[in-house]
């Protein structure tokens, strides 16, 4: 087994903890299971979709595009580092030694090398990344909820449009929140799901699905369950004078909070929901080619909840920040973004599930062509590479490219919004759909971009 790789505080100091709590998305961590379902009835489908779901792999910290993905073997060594390009099961298509597995199966997905932005900040970029707005508060700013930053999340997006496809949440995020990846003034209703527990450990379980050792058991759960029964039928027919004292509008509430709560003791008592969460029914040798380290298990968790129905699992995988020891640190890191990857979406085309599900790798950034003098990359965001697999995306493809240094894009360029519309677009979405802030504020899903159709099969 590979060895864990931990999470490790931003360049600035600033641990993810902390930048969870900042901007857009208002999120407020994982929800009960009653406000994760209280609005489900809402979610529409603006259009026929080709991707059912979609899996987001996100390497918080920012990959280096030049060493995994766009390799320069004749920029001046103080650009090109220590790593060599090799061939692909494409003729003609060329990646970083790192990514020996994905070589054998680039004819399964497309890489996009033309991808760019202006913000070179962990919280910042993230935050524009994931919402498609650019953010109202400074980097690494970390208290509180600053003004004007209220806009939903990719994730929260595609759960609000879609709702549930099944008997898990639509929108799940493991094993940590997302950094701006939260429901912004779509409120609490569309935060994710959030497992905070690592798949990788043996003894994983997801909190809140089974009924806690120290807790009551099922019987007296059912029990309970039975109760509430009772009480709601007794509120229905107002058989109490207390009953009778509640202002109608409680009443309605409770009445309307009744049909969640009911889904939710639904989720909690369903075989199907636990069974989507027990990763330990999985080959140890599918888990093995997965690789045992957090990126891998959670991909491999993330393809079975995709099966039970959730629209949008996003996967936080830390410590790509590498102003030091860059290529040490690659040669940690990039194998289990390797693995991971390679092994998603051949599992996803050999169960038949890869064309109707959308799998996204990236991360805020890429990393600045020259080497640092402490062997380091630092942040770069005129340039990156994004790898996209499944649900309409073409297979096999190389969109875009840099220039000599991998310094700026030369070719096919595609911005956060090309790329946001793009996702939505293959999912069925309307992303130029309004919704309104409390205030009244008009908020279209994407403002700005265009359907980047070179990417779609």
């Amino acid at each position: 087994m590979n060895k864990r790789i931990t999470r490790a505080a931003y360049c600035d100091g600033l641990t993810r903890r902390r930048a969870i709590r900042i901007g857009a998305t208002g999120l407020i961590g994982g929800l009960s299971l009653p406000q994760l379902l209280a609005m489900e009835d809402l979610s529409t489908h603006a259009r026929p979709a080709k991707a059912k779901a979609c899996i987001f792999l996100f390497l918080e910290g920012g990959p280096s595009h030049i060493d995994m993905w766009d390799l320069k073997p004749d920029a001046p060594t103080e650009i090109r580092g220590t790593f060599k390009p090799i061939p692909t099961n494409v003729p003609g298509t060329q990646i970083g030694e790192l990514m020996q597995r994905c070589a054998k199966v680039t004819d399964k997905f497309t890489i996009l090398r033309s991808h760019s932005h202006g913000d070179n900040g962990h919280q910042t970029g993230t935050h524009w990344l994931l919402t498609g707005y650019p953010p109202a508060f400074a980097d690494g700013q970390a208290k509180g909820m600053p003004a004007n930053t209220l806009y939903p999340s990719i994730g929260s997006i595609v759960s609000r449009e879609l709702g549930p496809g099944g008997s898990v949440p639509p929108y799940i995020s493991m094993p940590n929140p997302l950094v701006a990846g939260g429901p912004g003034f779509y409120g609490p209703s569309y935060s994710p799901f959030v497992i905070e527990t690592d798949p990788v450990e043996p003894d994983f379980e997801v909190r809140d699905i089974n009924l806690a050792k120290t807790a009551i058991d099922e019987r007296r759960f059912l029990y309970r369950r039975r109760m509430l029964d009772r009480l709601e039928r007794l509120t229905a027919k107002g058989g109490s004078s207390a009953v009778a004292e509640v202002p109608a509008a409680a009443l309605g509430r409770a009445a309307e909070m009744s049909t969640y709560y009911e889904k939710a003791f639904s989720m909690i008592t369903s075989p199907a929901a636990k069974r989507a969460f027990n990763i330990h029914e999985e080959p140890e040798s599918l888990r093995d080619r997965y690789g045992y380290h957090q990126l891998g298990q959670c991909a491999l968790l993330a393809r079975r909840l995709v099966e039970a129905g959730c629209r949008f699992v996003g996967v936080d995988h830390g410590s790509w920040d590498t102003h030091f020891d860059n290529f040490t640190s690659h040669e940690k890191l990039a194998p289990t973004a390797d693995s991971a990857f390679s092994t998603l979406v051949t599992d996803l085309d050999d169960r038949g599930m890869l064309d109707e599900t959308l799998v996204v790798m990236l991360g805020e950034m890429g990393r600045t062509p020259k080497i640092n003098k402490d062997a380091g990359r630092d942040h770069h965001s005129m340039a990156q590479t994004v790898v996209l697999a499944g649900g309409g995306i073409k297979r096999g493809a190389l969109i875009g490219a840099t220039d000599k240094t991998a310094s700026a894009v030369t070719t096919t360029p595609v911005g956060i919004h090309d790329l946001l519309r793009t996702i939505f677009h293959l999912m069925g979405i309307d992303s130029d759909k309004i919704h309104y802030t409390p205030l009244g504020r008009p908020v279209p899903i994407v403002d700005g971009g265009q359907v980047f159709e070179e990417l779609l099969a």
